[in-house]
C-alpha cells in the first residue's frame, strides 16, 4: 500500500511521466559493441524474414498453409524485434535513453501482443503439421485455404485482445519514483517493480493470461507433437520415417527455443524476479530468436532450399 509520502505526490501532481532505460551496464567500448551485434542482427532478421516471405511469395510449389504460417510467423518477427532493436541502440547510446509513460505502455502492449500471436501461431502450425502427417490423404480437405486464413487471423486478433485488458490494467498504476527502468525496454516486471501502488491485480492477471496464452497454447502443440511422433513411429520404413519427421524438425526446435525463454519471462505467480536475469532471457527472446527462426526453416527444409536454388537460377 502506498506510504504518506506517496499519497501526498500523487495528490500534488508529481506522478512519473517518463521513464529512464538503463540498457547494458559497461564502458563506453562495450555499449558500442553491443550496438554493432544487435544493429546485425537486428539486419540479418529483417533480411532472412523477409527473404522468406519473397520466398513463398514468388514460389508456386510452397503455396500451401504450412507456408503461408510460416509467412505470418516472419512478418511477425519482424515487427517484433523492430519493437525492441531500434530503441535499444538509442538507450545503449545514450541518445535516446528516455521513454514516455504512453510509449511505455504502448511498446509493452504490442511486444506482449506480438508474443501471445507468435504461441497461438506456433501451436496453429502444430496442428497442421498434425494433420499433414497423421491425416495425408485427407490434409488438403481438412486444412483448405480458407481455415488457413481463418486459424491466422484468430491467432493475431487472439494475440491483441488476451493483452488488452492486461496493458489497460498497468496503464492505471501510479508510479512516483524511481523513474529508472533497468532494462533496455519496457516490460511487465519492470513497470509492476516501480510502480508505488498495489500491483497485485496486475500480476494476478498478467499470470492468469499467461497461463492461458502460453501454457494452454504450449499443451495444445505438445498434444499435436505426441500424435505426429505416434504416427510416424508407426510408419515401417525408416526412409518414411525420416521424411516424416523432416516435415516437422524444423518447426519443432523453434518452439523449444521459443517457449522455453517465454514461461521462465511470464509464467510465475510474481514480478519479483531478478531483473538483469529478465534482461538477458529477453534478449535472446526478442533479438536472437527471430534471427535464427528463418535460418533454421531454410537449413532443415529441402522444399525452402529447393525453392532457393531455383530462385537463383534464374537470376
Amino acid at each position: 500500500q502506498m506510504d504518506l509520502n506517496t499519497w501526498k505526490d500523487v495528490a500534488n501532481g508529481s506522478s512519473v511521466e517518463e521513464f529512464i532505460l538503463l540498457g547494458f551496464p559497461g564502458t563506453w567500448q562495450s555499449r558500442v559493441s553491443l550496438v554493432v551485434v544487435f544493429a546485425l542482427m537486428y539486419t540479418l532478421t529483417v533480411i532472412g524474414n523477409a527473404s522468406i516471405i519473397a520466398l513463398v511469395w514468388r514460389s508456386s510449389n510452397l503455396h500451401t498453409p504450412m507456408y503461408f504460417f510460416l509467412c505470418n510467423l516472419s512478418f511477425l518477427e519482424i515487427w517484433y524485434t523492430t519493437g525492441v532493436v531500434p530503441k535499444a541502440i538509442g538507450v545503449m547510446l545514450g541518445t535516446s535513453q528516455t521513454i514516455s509513460f504512453s510509449v511505455c505502455i504502448l511498446q509493452l502492449f504490442f511486444l506482449l501482443s506480438l508474443g501471445s500471436t507468435e504461441c497461438f501461431l506456433l501451436s496453429v502450425m502444430a496442428y497442421d503439421r498434425y494433420l499433414a502427417i497423421c491425416y495425408p490423404l485427407r490434409y488438403s480437405s481438412l486444412m483448405n485455404s480458407v481455415l488457413s486464413v481463418q486459424l491466422a487471423l484468430s491467432s493475431w486478433l487472439g494475440g491483441f485482445l488476451a493483452i488488452s485488458l492486461l496493458a489497460f490494467m498497468t496503464s492505471r498504476l501510479t508510479f512516483c519514483g524511481p523513474d529508472v527502468i533497468n532494462h533496455f525496454l519496457c516490460d511487465i516486471d519492470s513497470c509492476l517493480a516501480l510502480s508505488c501502488s498495489d500491483t497485485w491485480s496486475v500480476e494476478l492477471a498478467t499470470f492468469l493470461v499467461s497461463v492461458i496464452v502460453v501454457v494452454a497454447s504450449c499443451v495444445a502443440t505438445l498434444v499435436s507433437y505426441m500424435y505426429i511422433i505416434s504416427s510416424i513411429l508407426r510408419i515401417q520404413s525408416v526412409h518414411g520415417r525420416k521424411k516424416a519427421f523432416s516435415t516437422c524438425s524444423a518447426h519443432l526446435s523453434v518452439i523449444t527455443i521459443w517457449y522455453g525463454s517465454t514461461m521462465f519471462l511470464y509464467v510465475k505467480p510474481s514480478a519479483q524476479n531478478s531483473l538483469d536475469l529478465n534482461k538477458i532471457v529477453n534478449t535472446f527472446n526478442t533479438v536472437v530468436t527471430p534471427l535464427l527462426n528463418p535460418f533454421i526453416y531454410t537449413l532443415r527444409n529441402k522444399e525452402v532450399k529447393l525453392a532457393l536454388e531455383r530462385a537463383f537460377q534464374k537470376k
